[in-house]
């Protein structure tokens, strides 16, 4: 049983990866690897430079974890990183009004474990000085924040991993079938080609301040990243687009 008292899905971790955007330090992503393998997870992602030096990495990994570094995967850009993901947690610690909402890692862990059998899921986390931008939480269907004392709410990045991925883990139960999982979800590089649309549409009718078109793409990215779109949908949602374009260009001919 979950901890909502509902049956639990054992997560799929070969479908959950952690991706790193430009972390700072090599040691740390040795660290991320050693507590990506206690709790099963093989998959890291890393945005940034692939030079980082290996044995700061192996030294905080240890010799069990070197598998992990060896199947670590480096990309130029975020949007590479997150092109084949169906749904994407982000993690952040700054919680201002536009950033959220947010969920504690237990909440999120259920669902995280559902979606993780038919969906690939991609659990994001910042650089360890600044943490993720909202140009990279935009991508995310949800937003975690780690609970921490007042007095001191830095967490090093490798242990903001391990708490994310323990509730994951802690969440799992063996018990429900795998055909009670939710579908399969549009990918991220069809969201995004849809959500791009969408901006183009709106600016065309005049709904979107050209100073700012963000501000309200930001709340249509919530509203329909809470129910989760599949692939057809999405195509639906980009055809009818596609016909309202139509129409206005024919009106001004």
């Amino acid at each position: 049983m979950g901890r909502d008292g509902h049956s639990a899905l054992k997560a799929k971790t070969k479908n959950i990866s952690i991706v790193l955007y430009k972390p700072k330090y090599a040691g740390n992503i040795g660290s991320v690897a050693r507590a990506a393998k206690n709790m099963g997870i093989g998959n890291i992602v890393v945005v940034g430079q692939a030079d980082y030096d290996r044995e700061a990495m192996e030294q905080r990994s240890t010799h069990l974890a070197a598998d992990v570094l060896d199947q670590i995967r480096y990309v130029s850009s975020i949007d590479e990183a997150l092109h084949d993901f169906q749904y994407i947690v982000g993690t952040t610690s700054r919680m201002g009004k536009a950033r959220g909402p947010f969920l504690s890692p237990r909440v999120v862990a259920d669902r995280i474990a559902d979606l993780s059998q038919k969906n690939k899921v991609a659990l994001l986390f910042g650089p360890e000085d600044k943490g993720l931008a909202n140009e990279q939480l935009r991508f995310c269907h949800a937003v975690v924040t780690i609970p921490t004392s007042r007095e001191f709410k830095s967490l090093n990045l490798s242990h903001a991993v391990m708490i994310v991925c323990y509730e994951i883990f802690t969440a799992s139960s063996a018990a429900a079938s795998p055909t009670e999982a939710s579908p399969k979800l549009a990918l991220s590089s069809e969201l995004e080609g849809m959500y791009a649309q969408i901006r183009t549409l709106l600016a065309d009718i005049g709904f979107l301040n050209p100073e700012n078109p963000e501000y309200w793409m930001t709340d249509l990215r919530r509203f329909f990243s809470r129910g989760g779109l599949l692939s057809r949908e999405v195509k639906i949602i980009r055809g009818i687009s596609r016909k309202i374009q139509w129409s206005i260009k024919n009106k001004k001919t």
